[in-house]
């Protein structure tokens, strides 16, 4: 494994953000440690290999970018309707208390 330069890999993803987005990134270096935008942080191979991605990919990170929002969407209602019972069963724990509680003590009040 060869010894990375920190400085060449910055300049090289420096430049390769700014082709691929339109805007230069913010990269700060904590420990070994650097965080692109405010976002997750990562070492300098990471770094290295986010350069190559996005050299290769050339513009089409818009609509890489798109597609995960939109298969994001489907995941979120698939999982909406799966939570709904399928009319298996009708019991449910809050009237099985309240019937109990009721059967006890039959002039009390049900908790709210």
């Amino acid at each position: 494994m060869s010894k990375l330069d920190k400085d060449q890999v910055i300049e090289k993803f420096t430049e390769a953000y700014k082709s691929a987005h339109g805007k230069t990134p913010t990269v700060e270096a904590k420990g070994g440690w650097y965080s692109i935008d405010g976002g997750k942080n990562v070492r300098l191979s990471a770094l290295e290999e986010m350069t190559n991605d996005l050299v290769s990919s050339g513009s089409d990170t818009k609509t890489v970018e798109k597609k995960p929002s939109k298969s994001d969407n489907k995941v979120a209602t698939k999982s909406k309707t799966s939570k709904k019972p399928k009319g298996k069963s009708s019991f449910s724990v809050k009237d099985y208390w309240q019937e109990k509680i009721m059967a006890q003590n039959p002039g009390s009040k049900l908790p709210r």
